[in-house]
């Protein structure tokens, strides 16, 4: 088969016959031969060196053959091109070059699209410059006035701009302007084709720029917004669609240039947010969302909003189509298909002032036209607050009396409406929330599915309103309703409300917290119930909502009672699932916040939990290393929720949890995941770590001066930015073990200052809570070894006294006071030159609650106003803002 490399490179009559008998099989359906074979034998003729040679030749030459055929060897082509193209012959990667561009016209639309695909991903690897010819066969092409010759190359440079828009805004050498000033005019020309397949795939291209902004499209906006305005109107929707894609991305990155133009863009937008298309209007409702996020003058907008509102409300009701209305006749006896469960993704522990926002707002997460109404309204009413209510009250009461069967998706859609603006615009609804908590709560028993489970989403997001109203008796009641209701729906048959219903409670559950605890035994056996009879995706969603019940609740869950309730059918579970089965991390999660809500009161069920946390994490480690004799496959997030549910036992259990790590290998397996690479590993390593130090550092001892060389590796990385959480945890593991093990840490002290300094000094590029844990461990290693970390206070003393300065009081602060104090007693001028920072510092305490380090403070300052005298430290105190001055006060100088 292989020939000798010359420009003339020809066939041969038999390879060519095998290639194609095997691409034919590949493709057929009926074919009873094994594809895993063909793709085999694809892989053995793919040793050849001319083998894409056949493969063009096949794609390009091959009239008789079928399109069909002609096209699997064009992609085979361009897969292969990917990974071998660079180490091809250059007279073969010339071959394939020269064959391609006479067929960018080929009379056939899908072999032109197969070649427009082969040439975008040849640029991809050669660029322009490695391809002389392409430029002026594409304008060739482009000026042909051929139908099939300017669609073929307009669909290869949609593909180049789509995918690698910089390669035609970059100079070429040999070239006197960069190539996409060459193309624009011709694409605003294709603006007015009478083929609607060109017009759309020049406007795709130069929407493709709109991020960029090359100068060529800078310098002919006006042609282009020109080109947009003539499209508008365009009978192909596509083109409509691109059009306003056009404008939501110009309203985002040079709203300056739709300025002038702004009334007639909105006006037209208005318009097509009810074209018959559902995806033009769709790609128009994005507009309002941008435009707000821009934060461009809402006045610009007040003036449609009568006219916008009901456009949006009528665009929030249900289509025949939506696939919602199938699976809302889902009955909760149907089990799960595999595709119906969602990915899920597990955050690891991060000890600081970062929490993380959950966003449980999406209740079904395909985006569509009643979605995106959805998200602008809750936009506007965040921008506009209570101005759109006159509007938009009367529109949705509309909606809400509406009456019989036929009716439902307009109360539906009004429900969304009220749960859309319940943020943006609490301060008008205020007066008539009750009312219209009222109104929602006799629909969570409605007939239509979809309106009970509307009705819980709607209700969740008043849930601070109705807490807070229940410290009232009409109060009350309502929240009583409100949750009795929830808890009816959770045991609903339909498996969309069970989801809604459950979503709904965890958010009441976050607001209640511990008003819950006299309905603890009845929502306890509603969750307990839906446990037993839901199917796995909404399994999930309850052991969700039990987590946040025992976050919420805290100790008042510690009673037989209710651990008779809960514990007996989690336990169950917890045995009925094997070590790799994935069903088991939304429990292991739950766990955590059960024991660390329980604390002592979960050492009952402490030991197997704790035993199978340290199988799973042993087998993992196995898996990863050899899968085929562990019979596991590695999945690392089994470490990750292992580990976090360790921690929860550790905060939990308090010393409790002395004796089971005592007699377990997880000192070592500990010390092998600090020293994972994976980092979400690393960062839940490092927070047991830290928590293990709190309780029984002694049983870490043995190998203290390991776990403390690689807790110092994670501050002094060149990725820090990329790993922040680990480096976080990491800092704060430190800290714990230096105030439990003392003078032990002095080896790694200097190597650990060392690391922390840097991290103080750049506090305006990392996260708050790293800048917080750095502070914090640095006055620790202070406080256990001052004489070390003394004769270098001056250097950090100012960006660690404002780091200091932003930490809210806690134990923490102290201890890192302590460190402050027992370094100036060491080396009291070293911190002479930041003495007006360190007193910002002090002041910064709401109160210092032991008496023992106040009294330090107040030796600390009075040690310095004695040292400074003369006025001199009349003069630093003169430098202190008033409010500071006065805090120092409770210091007696």
């Amino acid at each position: 088969m292989a020939a000798t490399a010359t420009a003339s490179w020809n066939p041969q009559e038999q390879g060519f016959k095998e290639i194609c008998g095997l691409l034919e099989n590949q493709i057929s359906p009926s074919s009873s031969a094994d594809k895993s074979q063909i793709w085999q034998q694809l892989q053995h003729y793919s040793q050849f060196p001319d083998f894409n040679n056949y493969l063009v030749f096949i794609l390009t030459r091959s009239e008789g053959k079928s399109v069909e055929i002609r096209q699997a060897a064009g992609l085979l082509l361009k897969n292969n091109l990917r990974t071998a193209y660079k180490a091809m012959a250059p007279a073969y990667q010339q071959y394939i070059k020269s064959e391609l561009l006479p067929c960018l016209g080929a009379a056939d639309r899908h072999i032109r699209s197969t070649v427009g695909t082969i040439v975008s991903v040849v640029v991809q690897i050669g660029g322009i410059s490695g391809w002389p010819e392409l430029l002026q066969a594409l304008v060739n092409c482009l000026d042909s006035n051929d139908q099939n010759h300017m669609e073929g190359a307009m669909d290869a440079l949609s593909k180049v701009c789509e995918d690698i828009p910089q390669v035609l805004d970059s100079d070429v050498p040999g070239l006197s302007d960069r190539p996409i000033k060459l193309f624009l005019p011709r694409f605003y020309n294709f603006f007015q084709s009478p083929h609607s397949s060109l017009r759309k795939l020049a406007l795709g291209s130069v929407n493709q720029y709109i991020m960029l902004m090359p100068a060529a499209l800078y310098e002919s906006m006006n042609q282009y917004l020109q080109g947009l305005f003539v499209l508008a109107h365009d009978p192909a929707a596509e083109v409509r669609k691109l059009v306003c894609a056009a404008f939501v991305q110009l309203i985002e990155v040079r709203p300056s240039f739709l300025e002038p133009h702004l009334k007639e863009v909105i006006e037209y937008i208005l318009l097509v947010n009810k074209d018959g298309d559902d995806e033009v209007a769709l790609e128009a409702c994005e507009f309002w969302s941008a435009y707000c996020d821009a934060q461009l003058p809402p006045e610009n907008l007040t003036e449609f909003l009568p006219r916008l509102i009901p456009v949006l409300l009528s665009n929030m009701i249900y289509t025949d189509d939506d696939e919602s209305l199938v699976d809302a006749e889902e009955d909760e006896s149907l089990p799960d298909r595999d595709q119906d469960l969602k990915p899920r993704f597990h955050s690891s522990r991060l000890h600081g002032s970062d929490s993380v926002e959950d966003d449980d707002d999406d209740i079904v997460n395909v985006w569509n036209l009643r979605k995106c109404s959805a998200a602008a309204l809750d936009i506007l009413s965040n921008v506009f607050g209570d101005d759109i209510l006159s509007t938009f009250m009367p529109v949705v009461e509309a909606k809400l009396s509406a009456k019989g069967d036929e009716a439902w998706k307009d109360r539906e859609a009004a429900v969304l409406a009220l749960g859309a603006v319940a943020e943006g615009c609490i301060n008008g609804l205020y007066p008539h929330l009750s009312q219209i908590v009222d109104f929602l709560i006799p629909l969570l028993d409605d007939k239509f599915p979809l309106i009970r489970s509307i009705s819980c989403w709607t209700l969740s997001r008043f849930s601070k309103y109705i807490v807070q109203e229940s410290g009232h008796e009409k109060g009350y009641n309502q929240f009583d309703k409100v949750l009795m209701g929830l808890l009816r729906r959770i045991l609903d048959p339909n498996k969309r409300v069970q989801e809604a219903a459950c979503s709904a409670f965890a958010t009441l559950e976050e607001e209640a917290a511990e008003e819950l605890a006299p309905r603890l035994e009845i929502i306890l056996q509603h969750l307990m119930c839906a446990f037993g009879k839901y199917q796995r995706r909404n399994l999930r969603i309850v052991y969700d909502a039990i987590g946040t019940l025992a976050d919420a609740v805290g100790a008042e869950l510690n009673q037989p009672t209710y651990l008779d309730i809960l514990m007996p059918p989690l336990i169950e579970k917890w045995g009925q699932l094997a070590n790799s089965d994935k069903d088991l991390f939304p429990l292991l999660e739950c766990f955590t916040s059960i024991a660390q809500a329980l604390g002592p009161g979960f050492s009952p069920y402490a030991e197997p939990v704790f035993q199978r946390c340290i199988s799973i994490i042993q087998s993992q480690q196995l898996a990863k290393v050899d899968p085929v004799s562990t019979g596991v496959p590695y999945d690392k997030e089994f470490i990750v929720c292992s580990l976090d549910l360790l921690s929860g036992l550790a905060e939990g259990l308090g010393s409790g949890i002395e004796s089971l790590v005592s007699q377990s290998s997880l000192r070592d397996l500990l010390l092998q995941c600090c020293m994972d690479e994976a980092s979400d590993i690393r960062q839940s390593a490092f927070a047991l770590l830290g928590d293990l130090a709190r309780v029984c550092a002694v049983h870490l001892h043995p190998r203290l001066p390991e776990y403390l060389d690689v807790a110092a590796k994670q501050l002094n990385t060149p990725k820090l930015k990329e790993t922040l959480s680990v480096a976080n945890n990491a800092c704060w593991a430190i800290g714990e073990l230096a105030v439990k093990v003392r003078q032990e840490i002095s080896p790694i002290i200097m190597t650990v200052i060392s690391c922390l300094v840097p991290i103080l000094q750049h506090s305006e590029e990392l996260n708050k809570s790293l800048i917080e844990n750095s502070a914090i461990t640095l006055g620790r290693l202070a406080w256990v070894c001052p004489e070390l970390v003394s004769p270098h206070m001056e250097h950090f003393m100012q960006s660690w006294c404002i780091a200091l300065s932003t930490i809210r009081d806690d134990i923490e602060k102290e201890d890192a006071f302590r460190g402050l104090c027992a370094m100036v007693r060491a080396n009291p001028s070293g911190a002479l030159s930041s003495l007006v920072f360190m007193c910002k510092a002090i002041a910064s305490w709401h109160e210092i609650r032991s008496e023992e380090l106040h009294n330090e403070v107040c030796q600390v300052l009075h040690g310095y106003k004695q040292m400074l005298r003369n006025g001199v430290w009349d003069q630093y105190m003169s430098a202190l803002e008033t409010p500071v001055k006065e805090k120092l006060s409770k210091y007696q100088v």
